[in-house]
């Protein structure tokens, strides 16, 4: 299969490389070879290319800096996925997009977990924007998947889990929010996700693709620290009580980010448990140089 992975230098998109690699022929791109804001060169690279699937790993994912950059970000969350699902259909394309929990309002009631047809409510840029990228793709090509992703970490950069054990080894106690709930997600386990939902060809249209279970950012610190038999102690605060502490000025956090992967596992796709990502992520974190 032929195969076009943008946004290809991300974190995600790392596994996604090689997870796809054996017996693919990958064609990797970042905004050196293709921006994907650039509608023309969108439609030309991607009809002259004519791959079997492109998977789109560019996004604009600060959260915080989005706020301050609405028509950046609405190029590159929205206007970049429709001008590559335009391009596809025009290929004959298939079209593998990642999208996020925040294109829902995060206010659900905690016994409940958003499920993918419910409404959608973004309340910051960055959920807006992605939502515009997502309704994009569902207007303009029918051979997709869009998967909603949320509390992403892996190999490679920064991420929540190497932050919390850096701080758990230099502090002797840590603050951290209480009140907000999701799942924190393996990035090579979404894309294994990818891999099998591709290769079973389950049915198109969006799915949620986080790892199982829900926890807090406070309970998944507990988890890192004590995985890792780091001493040091976490202090659970509200959300308000962390940005009156760290004068910050952010984005609306979801205190719901809880979503159903019910749909996912009806397909045939296995979806495995947070607590077994974030052992396996640390263990192959040992050889990370």
């Amino acid at each position: 299969m032929k195969i076009l992975i943008t946004g290809a230098n991300g974190m995600l998109a790392k596994e996604v490389r090689e997870k796809f690699s054996e017996g693919n022929e990958l064609t990797l791109t970042d905004v050196a070879e293709l921006d994907i804001t650039n509608e023309k060169m969108v439609y030309d690279y991607v009809t002259d290319l004519k791959p079997d699937l492109i998977i789109n790993c560019a996004a604009y994912t600060a959260v915080d800096k989005a706020e301050e950059n609405y028509d950046l970000v609405d190029k590159i969350n929205g206007d970049g996925p429709t001008f590559l699902a335009k391009a596809a259909k025009s290929a004959g394309s298939k079209l593998v997009h990642i999208s996020t929990d925040y294109v829902f309002g995060g206010d659900l009631d905690l016994s409940k977990s958003y499920k993918e047809d419910d409404e959608k409510r973004p309340v910051t840029v960055y959920g807006k924007t992605k939502l515009h990228g997502e309704q994009g793709i569902e207007n303009n090509l029918d051979s997709y998947y869009i998967f909603r992703t949320a509390w992403l970490y892996g190999i490679g950069g920064n991420n929540f889990v190497k932050t919390m054990t850096k701080l758990g080894t230099e502090r002797d106690e840590l603050n951290v929010v209480s009140d907000q709930h999701g799942s924190p997600t393996y990035a090579k386990d979404l894309a294994n996700i990818i891999y099998q939902a591709v290769n079973k060809e389950i049915p198109y249209g969006i799915y949620n693709a986080t790892n199982e279970g829900f926890t807090t950012w406070y309970d998944f610190t507990k988890e890192i620290l004590n995985e890792q038999k780091i001493e040091c102690k976490v202090n659970p605060v509200t959300t308000s009580e962390y940005i009156e502490m760290m004068k910050v000025t952010q984005a609306k956090r979801p205190f719901n980010s809880q979503m159903s992967k019910d749909k996912l596992k009806q397909a045939g796709i296995n979806v495995p448990e947070w607590k077994d990502g974030l052992k396996r992520y640390l263990e192959e974190a040992k050889n990370e140089k």
